[in-house]
């Protein structure tokens, strides 16, 4: 058996770390991503890196050039000679500190469209010349500008041939010129757009003839929104993904980045429930529009606080009632 992990952010008292120490120490292959330039939490990952390596795991320091801010686990084992692989695809880090205060999402699969994308990616880790094809799995900043351009492109494309199209992107950030103007664009073809921006936002909604068909709301409320999904109409065959990345040029360009298909169709549907519930947030959401002047979003007489209400949905589907 091996497990082969990414670590950006760890906890001060990490679980994490203490349980890839008890797996080596049982005889597991262990290989660690350690990124030494995560702000703040570069004298803590070298301390974390000497303990991991003075252990007997095998440590990458990142990858030459970039910032390694994806977050991966991947654990392969041969049963009855046959691989299994089960892989772990975040957008938040394996941080037990973090997880108690900010919401994220993490895709559980054996899918191997999915894991054998992931081995590829560990071995990119431990060879940077390698430059294997990736089907599914969207790579930044080796193809997630290009792919984000695609699928706007496409959107943009159905709505001048008169088909329903829609953009409904949940991110942390989103400043990048070029995505923007492409967002621009799509306004201009006639896309619905609507965005869920919890911090940097440098695109302005609501202009007549340049983004009149975007829209935006930020919440801020008890948990740190840190989750970062996009979903496309994609005439009717949606295609949802979730990622490590904000549309921010740092991250299309600069880092090591995993942008991932969601294929089950369940999650997809929890996906579009949660951005629904939190769309029409009416407690914590703020409107965002060329004013400026962040307004709470108010809706009709019944009150929505999204947290809460995204809270009880994830309960019901765990007692299987949702």
């Amino acid at each position: 058996t091996s497990i082969q992990i990414t670590l950006y952010r760890l906890a001060r008292n990490s679980s994490v770390v203490n349980a890839l120490l008890n797996a080596v120490r049982n005889g597991k292959t262990v290989t660690t991503v350690v990124e030494l330039q995560a702000r703040f939490d570069e004298e803590a990952n070298i301390l974390w890196g000497n303990k991991l390596m003075n252990e007997g795991v095998k440590v990458i320091y990142g990858v030459p050039g970039l910032k390694v801010h994806a977050k991966l686990c991947l654990i392969t084992r041969v049963k009855n000679g046959i691989i299994q692989r089960y892989t772990a695809i975040g957008t938040g880090n394996f941080n037990e500190d973090t997880a108690r205060i900010y919401t994220d999402h993490l895709l559980l699969t054996t899918e191997k469209k999915i894991t054998n994308e992931v081995f590829k990616v560990f071995n990119f880790f431990q060879a940077n010349y390698r430059k294997d094809n990736y089907y599914h799995l969207i790579l930044s900043p080796f193809h997630l500008r290009n792919r984000i351009n695609l699928l706007i492109d496409n959107e943009i494309k159905n709505s001048k041939a008169g088909k329903k199209s829609y953009i409904w992107l949940k991110l942390n950030n989103i400043t990048d010129r070029e995505t923007i103007d492409k967002l621009y664009e799509a306004s201009q073809a006639g896309v619905d757009i609507r965005l869920i921006v919890r911090g940097m936002f440098s695109l302005v909604p609501g202009i007549k003839n340049i983004s009149e068909n975007i829209n935006a709301i930020g919440i801020v409320d008890r948990f740190l929104e840190h989750t970062r999904f996009m979903i496309f109409f994609n005439g009717g065959d949606e295609e949802i993904y979730i990622s490590s990345a904000d549309l921010m040029t740092r991250n299309l360009d600069h880092r090591i980045e995993i942008t991932c298909p969601v294929f089950d169709e369940s999650i997809k549907k929890q996906i579009k429930k949660i951005f629904d519930i939190q769309w029409h947030d009416n407690i914590k959401a703020r409107k965002l529009d060329s004013k400026q002047s962040n307004k709470i979003v108010t809706r009709g007489e019944e009150t929505v606080h999204s947290q809460i209400e995204v809270y009880e949905f994830i309960k019901r589907i765990n007692c299987g009632t949702a």
